[in-house]
């Protein structure tokens, strides 16, 4: 009896000696963000979005570092780099100079993007369905609707003569989109395109601040990150100089600009979800075709346009898919 006691206890004394096995953390992803612009964080509130849905909560399953590059392409190459240095999971991006940026700058690390011009034409992936290497994402047609949005802009103002847009000539996608300006103004007839050219954000903002009354009829944006970023700056100079306003994105609208023709960005995050979620998970992007997005919306804000006092025609305005009033 005095034997089978000693037995248990050594056995006690031996259990409480091996350690109890933690229960094993969930693992949680680093996804690096690269906004250029306020426009950034509707995508990237669209992309928390999706995540929630797919059943990936922040903070606990995954993690979101954020750096706003203010529109600066050198400044997006040096945060690029630094997050894959930091061993970040992937990195997002939300502009298509930002991914150009974000490819250049790094070698290894699996980047999802939202592209608005042709990732195919840009060479940033083989093909749509097949992209081939480490990029992969969401292609909305932001760049590559310059065109329309010049006719819709002569629709919403007939008398249209001049029309101003500013852009950094190092910017390639800005520059393919000033050349798809240009074709388009040339087949419009009778109207000038006025090229505004800056390489610094203060030179920027000193020209849109020189604009002066009556020396254009409109503000057209271009696919450029920094003049993205100064589009509250232009909201308000417009306004007070009474120039009509065209947008590549629908938040600007609300904010005040006139008119856009665009997709939703958070819709293009939310999208984009999907891509982090798997690429996260294991899957390559190269096996990951690249998705496009069609829906495309007219967003008129008729209070902007009783402001400066236009008067838009009611056909243009029944084709418009939102009206701000």
């Amino acid at each position: 009896m005095t034997k089978k006691i000693s037995v248990f206890l050594l056995a006690t004394i031996l259990l409480a000696a091996v350690p109890l096995a933690e229960p094993q953390q969930p693992k949680v992803y680093r996804v690096g963000v690269l906004v250029p612009s306020a426009l950034g964080s509707e995508i990237v509130d669209g992309l928390r979005a999706g995540l929630k849905e797919l059943g990936l909560e922040e903070g606990k399953q995954f993690v979101l570092e954020i750096r706003d590059t203010k529109g600066d392409l050198k400044a997006a190459e040096e945060a690029a780099r630094n997050l894959e240095q930091e061993k970040v999971n992937l990195i997002f991006t939300t502009r298509t100079s930002v991914t150009l940026a974000a490819k250049r700058a790094t070698t290894d690390i699996p980047i999802v993007f939202s592209a608005g011009s042709d990732p195919v034409v840009l060479g940033l992936v083989e093909s749509f369905a097949k992209p081939g290497g480490r990029l992969t994402g969401v292609y909305e047609p932001a760049t590559d609707l310059t065109a329309k949005r010049l006719e819709i802009l002569k629709e919403i103002v007939p008398k249209l003569r001049r029309i101003v847009a500013f852009y950094d000539p190092r910017n390639p996608v800005a520059s393919h989109s000033a050349k798809l300006a240009r074709e388009e103004v040339a087949r419009l007839r009778g109207v000038e395109f006025v090229e505004r050219l800056f390489a610094s954000v203060e030179e920027l903002q000193a020209g849109i601040r020189a604009v002066r009354t009556g020396e254009v009829d409109a503000f057209f944006q271009l696919s450029d990150s920094m003049v993205v970023n100064q589009a509250q700056l232009i909201i308000d100079t417009a306004r007070v100089k009474r120039l009509p306003t065209m947008f590549l994105d629908q938040n600007s609208v609300v904010q005040g600009g006139l008119a856009s023709y665009a997709v939703s960005y958070h819709e293009v995050g939310r999208l984009s979800a999907k891509y982090v979620q798997r690429v996260l998970t294991g899957v390559k992007p190269k096996d990951l075709p690249v998705q496009r997005v069609d829906k495309i919306a007219l967003v008129i804000n008729l209070k902007t346009a009783n402001q400066i006092g236009l008067t838009i025609a009611p056909n243009v305005l029944a084709r418009a898919d939102r009206v701000i009033r």
